[in-house]
């Protein structure tokens, strides 16, 4: 039996177990269910959304490029940087867009501009589950959203 351990104000320490840790699996491989907290974003089974922001919108950019391919989307089209990004801000109607989302779309990702100015580097990731039903309607907005 080994004896307890303290901390330096005397405070028990609690006893390290080895943990088995588990090989990362790749989200495209192992979506996150419903309800599930993954990696500072949320999943609701069908999308999973997460909020990147760097100190400018090409290191925000490159942190969404990293956590794509760290997850298996490294396959999927991406702008070649922050500035080809930016062109995807505007809707691509003249008319004036109030509810649309702005940003740039490619299935399975969208990358999103938030609306808040306050949030001028920030990008918000939404990544869907192409295992879902009908996943290619849903992703398009052709079926409601249940």
């Amino acid at each position: 039996m080994n004896a307890p351990q303290y901390d330096e104000f005397g405070f028990l320490l609690p006893e390290a177990t080895p943990a088995a840790e588990e090989p990362h699996v790749p989200m495209r491989q192992r979506f996150p269910p419903a309800g599930a907290e993954y990696l500072g974003g949320r999943s609701d089974g069908w999308e999973y959304r997460s909020v990147f922001a760097g100190k400018t919108l090409a290191d925000t950019f490159d942190m969404i490029r990293h956590f794509l391919q760290e997850e298996g989307y490294g396959d999927v089209p991406l702008p070649a940087n922050a500035a080809e990004l930016k062109l995807f801000r505007r809707p691509r109607s003249p008319q004036l867009e109030l509810f649309g989302e702005h940003g740039y779309v490619h299935n399975p990702i969208k990358i999103l501009f938030p609306r808040e100015a306050r949030l001028r580097n920030a990008l918000i990731l939404c990544v869907y589950n192409e295992q879902a039903p009908q996943h290619l309607l849903r992703f398009h907005g052709v079926l409601a959203q249940k």
